[in-house]
């Protein structure tokens, strides 16, 4: 039997026009807000490479540019910052142009999630391929994707991130109905819905940002008609592989239960800020005391 592809390559999805955060993304792409002292961008890059992906494809859009020159030299602030010794600043800087072999391709019309994963296909070629959305922020603590890629190996076809939540919030993101394996944190999913109102939704399995994909989806999204919202859906594509494994594979789950940090909206983009700054060594400490007499002095006055 012929082993399966290696995969070693991300596609990061990262065109989108980041309208929930205006003012603020007027002029500043959504991937550059930062989380702390990173923009949310670097820390979804990082998870690629720590599964062992370091060929990355970034797809951008109109106004992208800032990402771009993120991950590249910065020859002049390098040599101020030589110049001043200040090594520790220098390291940091250079850490996000080392990161990863980047490449970058623009989608043109932002036609959806889908269309912009087809746009990946010319530099993917007929190879499995992660694609990790950059609104999840997976703690690296939790090697979700790592354990993504090990049941793609073993299973083939492709792997895609669930987790429950409560049935009330199921229709705010894709749906999955699943059948259980002998694997407890895997799942074979028999079917895909975007967005279900609750009544109708199939499990309360919800789809996270999170794919590991068979190329065979990119067929499918070349005749996917848009869908929800207008738009060309990935998971639209992905219903046709669960249906009917010919066409590229299974699709199996891996049911995740690690620490997410969801920095899709202003509230929880906040609260991801508050507990990745409170669990660090160097701001963890102070910065949680004072957020305890913050706390209590609110807690006090209100």
């Amino acid at each position: 039997m012929a082993s399966r592809p290696t995969i070693s390559k991300a596609v990061i999805p990262a065109a989108g026009l980041g309208t929930r955060f205006l003012p603020a993304t007027k002029a500043t792409p959504k991937e550059m807000l930062p989380v702390v002292d990173k923009p949310a961008i670097q820390y979804v890059v990082e998870e690629a490479v720590s599964a062992g992906l370091d060929d990355v494809l970034m797809i951008t859009g109109r106004n992208k540019r800032p990402l771009e020159d993120h991950f590249d030299r910065n020859y002049e602030l390098e040599s101020a910052l030589q110049k001043k010794g200040d090594a520790s600043r220098l390291a940091k800087v250079q850490e996000s142009s080392d990161l990863a072999t980047m490449h970058y391709v623009r989608q043109g019309d932002p036609k959806g999630l889908g269309h912009a994963v087809l746009c990946a296909a010319p530099h993917v070629g007929h190879e499995p391929f992660a694609v990790l959305l950059g609104d999840d922020l997976i703690d690296p603590r939790d090697p979700l994707l790592q354990r993504m890629i090990e049941v793609q190996e073993q299973h083939g076809g492709s792997v895609i991130a669930l987790m429950e939540v409560a049935p009330e919030q199921i229709h705010l993101y894709g749906c999955a109905a699943v059948e259980a394996t002998a694997e407890g944190d895997v799942v074979k999913i028999s079917g895909l819905v975007e967005k279900p109102d609750p009544a109708d939704a199939p499990s309360n399995y919800a789809i996270i940002g999170r794919y590991v994909l068979d190329p065979h989806v990119f067929d499918i999204l070349r005749t996917t008609e848009p869908g929800r919202g207008g738009e060309i859906q990935l998971t639209d594509a992905l219903q046709q592989l669960a249906t009917d494994e010919k066409l590229g594979g299974p699709v199996h789950g891996v049911v995740f239960r690690g620490r997410r940090y969801d920095t899709g909206d202003r509230g929880d983009y906040l609260r991801a800020i508050v507990r990745l700054a409170c669990e660090r060594e160097d701001l963890g400490p102070e910065f949680r005391t004072w957020l305890r007499g913050y706390v209590g002095q609110e807690l006090t006055e209100g």
